[in-house]
């Protein structure tokens, strides 16, 4: 196989590899009724006059499935980070005690759990969506190689690499998906 085209290839496989982890990190966003410190992450907080993430500048942990606790390392920071959580949006009720925070995380309703399957599926499609604009990107620079010299079956050979490239990440995408939603709609 042209030289060029495997270049290509590796390329392609690199991006949709990045294309499946951004998907990954999407739906570890989607919360499926379990404490995660995960659930914090896009979570900013006014620290000396700097936007600092929360993980930055306390500690996260779940002493059980249904509640997180945030201790924060300087305690002066506690006022801070619970405006921080209650302007987040993400639904969590902060309890400060003086000491650290803790926030329960209240049971899934069925409603919920169908809304956030939904949205499952949403990600998973963007995702999948994505790793096609990669393959139709791949099979672009592929068939321009034409004028470097890649002969016609060099090129039919390389689509087809792609497009076996992209059936192995779309499928780990779909895994991604099948996991996230089972996890949600397990009571």
């Amino acid at each position: 196989m042209n030289e060029l085209i495997s270049l290509q290839l590796e390329e392609s496989t690199e991006q949709m590899q990045k294309a499946v982890d951004h998907a990954e990190n999407e739906l570890t966003k989607i919360r499926a009724g379990k404490a995660m410190p995960s659930m914090l992450d896009g979570i900013f907080v006014d620290y000396y006059g700097s936007s600092t993430p929360l993980s930055q500048i306390a500690n996260i942990n779940t002493p059980d499935a249904r509640t997180l606790v945030v201790q924060p390392w300087e305690k002066n920071m506690l006022s801070a980070i619970e405006k921080a959580i209650i302007d987040s949006n993400i639904g969590l009720n902060p309890q400060n005690d003086g000491i650290l925070i803790r926030l329960a995380i209240p049971a899934l309703t069925e409603e919920r759990r169908r809304d956030l399957a939904k949205k499952v599926k949403e990600e998973a499609e963007k995702g999948r969506v994505g790793i096609r604009n990669l393959r139709k990107d791949a099979n672009d620079k592929i068939k321009k190689l034409k004028n470097d010299g890649a002969s016609e079956d060099e090129i039919k050979v390389g689509e087809a690499e792609v497009q076996k490239i992209t059936d192995v990440y779309i499928i780990k995408i779909d895994k991604l998906a099948e996991a996230k939603e089972k996890d949600i709609m397990t009571v």
